[in-house]
């Protein structure tokens, strides 16, 4: 792919404006025109101030006569009176999300403090054209909390779904095999040879971190330095690792709990209890209603082993009252638990604004095709042994994957595309302690190839600690300073959660 970036840049119209976002530039097959801000589902005061445009790139680079698609742009301005001229490119996770829709959470996080942040809708996303979304599969994930979670019924109405998705946005003429890591990552290095910057940095998050580090392999020109938060190595990206990862993530919840008195004492051995009921709900499940901020009406969700699975591997966001809420499931009282995990799935934050076209067009072609059903399963027995063969069938965050792929058909990636990234660029691995969605081994594993690399694991923080730690926000903004010696200092007073205690 980096042939096609080969060459000499050629602008058109007015003078090269560098990162101002005010010039039109073209670059080979890829333009930037200044405009609006990208569209967000609610509005963003964080954009106010923004410089704004799209770009506009073939959409699939291996086809001469290839229709063009839209990438919203947006340059939020540093706060520093002044800023450092390479500014920060972030790419965001899902697969699916919005950068420009995420500004809250990165401007939240600082980025912007001494650097301009530019956000970029990766190709499909809410503020790009086409969008691929499919408000039928975010209304589906919804009314599957009331469902038996590996029953035979949810799987044939979850691949209809997901086939029905598909068929409409082919039916646009959508180019379904072009939405993967090959295309997004030339998307980014057009991006910053468009807006004339000689250097750049990226911050990736979540999936973001497999792009990034994508990215890093095939266009390294111009990264000044990476930094890699909630770290998905595109080498091991699939099922297995997502074992591993939940298993990670909740021990490291588990010993938190241990090691404090008074939740050791009222929650004692907690990954039993969590293995017993595991085999307690996929014999028998439990069915309640709640109440979710998501929804007007009362939620009817069904427990099983599944979903308590998949409950504990994004619980750890809310990780001061697992315990709490793990006992009393175990106590005969489902709510806490049926409650959070409904509102992770109902909740207007994702109905229609997830890119399902990026989503499996990323799974389908840069996971699915690499490991083998035993693979995973092989994952869930080395990380889970004993736990139900129905729990085990599906990793958790990968519900039917396997089977949606069938049906999404679309070519894998080059097996080059799974390579490990090797590269001097000085990079920040930062991972949660505990991030049961990519667990932080995964940082160790990656910064093998990357001799520059600075790791680091924020105690008691789950998945992305952008979002959740003043300590990796300050961690960041010291990289991008000086990238080959950040300043780690306030790991030492990272407290551990006050987990709640019930009566």
């Amino acid at each position: 792919m980096t042939g096609l970036l080969a060459g000499p840049a050629s602008a058109q119209g007015e003078t090269p404006g560098g990162a101002s976002g005010t010039v039109a530039r073209t670059v080979g097959d890829a333009r930037y025109e200044p405009g609006p801000c990208p569209r967000t589902p609610e509005a963003l005061e964080e954009l106010k101030g923004a410089r704004c445009g799209t770009l506009t790139v073939p959409e699939n680079r291996a086809k001469t006569d290839s229709r063009k698609i839209t990438l919203g742009v947006a340059i939020v301005p540093a706060t520093s009176d002044k800023p450092k001229p390479d500014p920060i490119v972030v790419l965001v996770g899902g697969p699916g999300n919005d950068a420009v829709g995420q500004a809250k959470m990165i401007v939240g996080g600082r980025l912007n403090t001494d650097r301009d942040v530019i956000l970029m809708s990766q190709r499909g996303t809410y503020s790009a054209d086409p969008e691929l979304t499919c408000r039928n599969i975010d209304e589906f994930e919804a009314r599957a909390v009331g469902l038996v979670y590996n029953a035979p019924s949810t799987e044939r109405e979850h691949l209809a779904v997901i086939q029905a998705c598909h068929d409409r946005l082919a039916a646009r003429g959508v180019d379904l095999g072009a939405y993967n890591d090959i295309q997004s990552s030339a998307d980014y290095a057009d991006l910053r040879r468009a807006l004339n910057l000689p250097q750049w940095n990226v911050y990736g998050i979540s999936y973001g971190t497999h792009l990034a580090l994508g990215y890093m392999r095939d266009h390294p020109e111009g990264i000044r330095s990476v930094a890699l938060d909630g770290v998905l190595p595109p080498s091991k990206a699939g099922f297995a690792q997502a074992w591993s990862s939940a298993k990670q993530g909740i021990d490291s919840m588990f010993k938190a709990c241990e090691e404090q008195p008074a939740c050791n004492s009222r929650y004692p051995d907690l990954p039993a209890t969590f293995d017993r009921m595991i085999h307690q709900l996929t014999a028998k499940p439990i069915t309640t209603t709640v109440k979710t901020p998501g929804s007007p009406e009362p939620v009817k969700v069904v427990l099983d082993g599944g979903a308590l699975m998949n409950w504990m591997t994004t619980a750890t966001h809310v990780a001061p009252g697992v315990p709490r809420s793990l006992d009393e499931l175990a106590h005969g009282n489902p709510q806490r638990v049926a409650e959070q995990w409904a509102a992770s799935r109902v909740t207007p934050e994702y109905d229609g604004r997830i890119s399902h076209g990026l989503e499996y067009g990323v799974f389908c072609s840069s996971m699915v095709p690499y490991e083998t059903e035993a693979q995973s399963v092989k994952g869930a027995e080395a990380n889970f042994p004993g736990f139900p063969a129905s729990v085990q069938a599906q990793a958790p965050q990968f519900t039917f994957v396997r089977e949606d792929c069938a049906g999404w058909n679309v070519p894998a990636v080059p097996p080059s595309a799974r390579e490990v990234t090797r590269s001097d660029i000085p990079t920040l691995v930062m991972s949660g302690g505990f991030d049961s969605q990519t667990g932080a081994e995964s940082g160790t594993y990656v910064a093998r190839t990357l001799p520059r690399s600075t790791v680091v694991t924020i105690p008691y923080n789950p998945h992305v600690v952008l979002a959740t730690s003043k300590c990796a926000q300050s961690i960041a903004v010291s990289f991008f300073n000086t990238p080959t010696a950040p300043n780690t200092g306030c790991l030492k007073d990272v407290e551990p959660p006050k987990f709640e205690i019930g009566p």
